[in-house]
C-alpha cells in the first residue's frame, strides 16, 4: 500500500491558511489502486454487515463501493438541507469549522449492523456526529472505516468505543 499512498497529495492552505488538505482524486484515477484499497477495506471488516454508512461527500466515493463487495446496502449521511424527506440532525465541530448532517429518520431498520466509512479520520467531530445518528435510530455501529487517518488530529480518541481502521495513516 505504500506505493498508492505516494498518490494521496498534500494540498496547503486548503480549504483556508493552516490546513493542510489530502487530495485523493490521483488515487481514485489508478484502477489498481481502487481496487487495492477495496480489498483492504473488506478484509478489516469482520462480522455480518446490513449496511455501510457513508459521509457526505468523499464517502460517497468508496462507500458504495464497499457496500457492493460486502453485500450489503449503502445509506448516506448528508450534510444540512440536502435530504429530500424527514430527517435527524447532528451538530459537530470540524478541523476547520462548524457543521451539521443529516440522515433520513427511516434509513435504517432497528439492530441494523453498520459500518461507517468516510475518506478522512482528522479530529473525529464528523465520524462521531455520524455514529451518533446511526445510533439514534437504534443502528449497531461494527466498524469504522476510513480510507486515511491523521493521527497528530486525535480523532481516534473520540471513536475509541469502536473498531477503527484506516488504508492509510499519515
Amino acid at each position: 500500500m505504500k506505493k498508492y499512498a505516494s498518490l494521496i497529495k498534500t494540498v496547503v492552505d486548503f480549504p483556508k491558511p493552516g490546513i493542510a488538505f489530502k487530495d485523493i482524486t490521483p488515487l481514485l484515477k489508478d484502477p489498481k489502486a481502487v481496487e487495492a484499497c477495496l480489498a483492504k477495506m473488506v478484509a478489516d471488516i469482520q462480522g455480518p454487515v446490513d449496511y455501510v454508512v457513508g459521509i457526505e461527500s468523499r464517502g460517497f466515493i468508496f462507500g458504495p463501493l464497499l457496500a457492493q463487495k460486502l453485500g450489503c446496502g449503502f445509506v448516506p449521511i448528508r450534510k444540512k438541507g440536502k435530504l429530500p424527506r424527514q430527517t435527524l440532525a447532528m451538530a459537530y465541530d470540524l478541523e476547520y469549522g462548524q457543521d451539521q448532517l443529516e440522515m433520513h429518520c427511516d434509513a435504517l431498520p432497528h439492530g441494523a449492523n453498520v459500518v461507517l466509512h468516510d475518506d478522512v479520520l482528522a479530529t473525529g467531530g464528523t465520524a462521531s456526529a455520524a455514529v451518533k445518528l446511526i445510533e439514534q435510530l437504534d443502528g449497531i455501529v461494527l466498524h469504522c472505516h476510513f480510507l486515511m487517518t491523521l493521527s497528530a488530529l486525535g480523532g481516534r480518541e473520540k471513536l475509541r468505543a469502536y473498531p477503527v481502521d484506516a488504508v492509510f495513516n499519515f
